[in-house]
């Protein structure tokens, strides 16, 4: 059996990342770990520090440990740090958004970014043009952050979550596609592809299938 080792910063992310699972891969074994004083370390310093660097690759060794096929990050805000933790470990380590990103430029070259967590936001924009850059395109990224959603999610109210959420969707809508920004923004996501008919994306589904299709190749 194929054991995955799923890394949280916010508790609001581990049920979006479990359905995608259950739809999409639902024989994989599936391990949760998590840190949720990540993001109050992140806000408090303004940027990644050595200590932060620690635990995002300390979280990774756990799933080593533990003899895991591969991991999966699923908070968005952390991206150089797991990008480090992927070259010096021997198995598929993803971020949370590489395969989101990659969907999104199939779409066009102007694409939206609906955010909740704005510590996050710079990461990502960051991201994105690298990955952008490496597949030889020229994108543009227009962010929107509410960061209201995220306090009502860590309270445990998702309906207001998504509906700060929703509302703020119309911001985005002369972009090719838009992505929800975290694993605990895709609570939305149905309810968004309702109202809009630009492509909306959202990070659980593209990184279950890359982490798939990643450790397949890897086990054949």
């Amino acid at each position: 059996m194929t054991r995955i080792a799923l890394v949280h910063a916010v508790y609001a992310a581990m049920d979006p990342v479990a359905k995608a699972f259950r739809a999409l891969w639902p024989e994989a074994q599936v391990h949760n770990l998590i840190d949720d004083g990540l993001p109050g370390a992140l806000e408090q310093a303004g940027y990644l520090t050595d200590p932060i660097r620690a635990r995002i690759r300390g979280l990774a060794d756990l799933g080593v440990t533990a003899g895991v096929d591969g991991i999966l990050y699923t908070c968005s805000a952390f991206a150089e740090a797991i990008e480090a933790t992927a070259k010096a470990l021997p198995i598929p380590v993803l971020k949370p958004d590489e395969a989101m990103f990659a969907a999104a430029l199939q779409s066009g070259k102007r694409i939206g970014l609906l955010a909740t967590f704005q510590p996050a936001v710079k990461s990502m924009e960051d991201a994105f043009h690298r990955q952008a850059a490496e597949a030889g395109m020229n994108a543009s990224i227009e962010t929107v952050c509410v960061p209201e959603a995220i306090i009502a999610a860590r309270a445990g109210d998702i309906e207001t979550h998504n509906r700060l959420v929703l509302q703020a969707l119309p911001q985005l809508n002369k972009c090719d596609a838009i992505m929800l920004a975290h694993f605990s923004t895709s609570t939305a996501l149905a309810e968004a592809r309702t109202l809009t008919a630009i492509p909306v994306l959202s990070a659980p589904e593209a990184a279950v299938l890359a982490l798939k299709s990643a450790i397949g190749k890897r086990q054949k």
